[in-house]
């Protein structure tokens, strides 16, 4: 179904989700479905993802200063709140959602006018069930849909309006972007669902060994990985590129491997294969669900998997879930799912799981060759 261009005689429905990256890239969706029901959509967004949602023709992105309105002084926070109510409280919406569960967010849009608002809360029709993809909870609670039997999930949908790639043309015969930073929420540090540096080192090393070209994705924070691969002939694009150059980036490169962080979703919404590493969340939940791309679930055994709860994590002091995940594995799922690609064989999106002896009166875990399911 086209998407209603005509703004001037849709209705008109705002959405409120600063970011994160991941979740911004999985409410879009349910977003396009809204302009497919002739809503024209006004998105309040950070400016971090400003760029991305712009390269989508049917999204209007209201930028705000995210950064300011949550973390600064209390005068700057009223400040940028009050510029932002001078933006929007003079227009009509049908629909004002809010993609939140913190009340706080239901205050900053209060003195909008809209037919319907809508927030996350803890009822049934509007919660985000934490065990579902979440691709589809969005949309289940921004549509309004019944909570009812469906026998597929959708799918993350790339810009309408890609921008160039700003990586030359490979010259080895693979290209791997790596990511191996990232998890840093506006809010706070989520370190515990990193990979360890030192196993995408030994990765890293795996591929460059074989003649590949290996590059690193990532942003500005994400500068302490570097000296982890100084001795290494790599490519360095941390912090150079924006959202959409990212996806770009990713659609010259043959896979992409990443852990459960921005980049992850980014690289979702281009044509590369895709491995993620999971441990604290649950892939079922977080993983693009698309051809070529296959989640790593780490921990099997633990009785703390997962251990995140739709906001916060375990106060874990040693992931033992990612570190479960090894190099070795992350090659064997990669070189199936490229050789599946060159050979034209058909590679649904899969999760496997690394499958483990363990003896409880030593505490020993011997990891065996993976079990997929998917």
């Amino acid at each position: 179904m086209a998407v209603n261009q005509n703004a001037s005689s849709a209705k008109k429905a705002l959405i409120v989700k600063f970011g994160a990256i991941g979740d911004v890239i999985m409410a879009i969706p349910a977003v396009r479905e809204l302009c497919e029901q002739g809503f024209a959509v006004d998105w309040v967004c950070g400016r971090a993802v400003g760029p991305l949602l712009e390269r989508y023709s049917w999204i209007n992105p209201i930028c705000i200063d995210d950064r300011a309105m949550l973390r600064g002084r209390l005068w700057v926070r009223l400040a940028n709140i009050i510029d932002f109510w001078k933006l929007v409280m003079f227009r009509r919406y049908d629909l004002c959602a809010v993609l939140y569960y913190d009340p706080r967010y239901r205050i900053l849009v209060s003195p909008i006018r809209a037919r319907r608002k809508l927030a996350l809360s803890q009822l049934r029709e509007s919660s985000l069930f934490p065990s579902r993809p979440r691709i589809d909870e969005c949309a289940r609670v921004l549509l309004g849909l019944k909570d009812d039997y469906r026998n597929k999930c959708r799918s993350p949908i790339p810009p309408d309006d890609p921008v160039q790639s700003p990586w030359p043309r490979k010259r080895a015969p693979r290209r791997i972007a790596i990511v191996p930073g990232g998890t840093n929420n506006l809010l706070r540090q989520q370190i515990v669902r990193r990979w360890p540096v030192e196993n995408y080192v030994a990765l890293a090393k795996l591929l460059l060994d074989r003649g590949w070209e290996v590059a690193l994705l990532g942003n500005h924070e994400d500068a302490w990985v570097r000296p982890h691969f100084q001795h290494l002939t790599i490519r360095d694009s941390l912090g150079e590129l924006t959202l959409p150059e990212v996806i770009s980036a990713c659609d010259s490169c043959d896979a992409v491997v990443s852990h459960d962080t921005g980049p992850l979703h980014l690289a979702g919404l281009s044509g590369a294969c895709l491995v993620g590493i999971f441990g604290p969340t649950d892939p079922s939940t977080f993983l693009p669900r698309r051809p070529s791309v296959i989640g790593i679930w780490g921990g099997q055994g633990f009785a703390c998997r997962p251990c995140y709860d739709g906001r916060d994590f375990a106060p874990c002091q040693f992931n033992g879930c990612m570190h479960q995940v090894t190099p070795e594995l992350v090659l064997h799922e990669l070189d199936k799912l490229l050789a599946e690609r060159e050979g034209g064989t058909p590679s649904p999106w899969r999760i496997v799981f690394p499958e483990v002896e363990s003896y409880a009166d030593t505490g020993f875990i011997k990891i065996l060759p993976p079990m997929t399911k998917s």
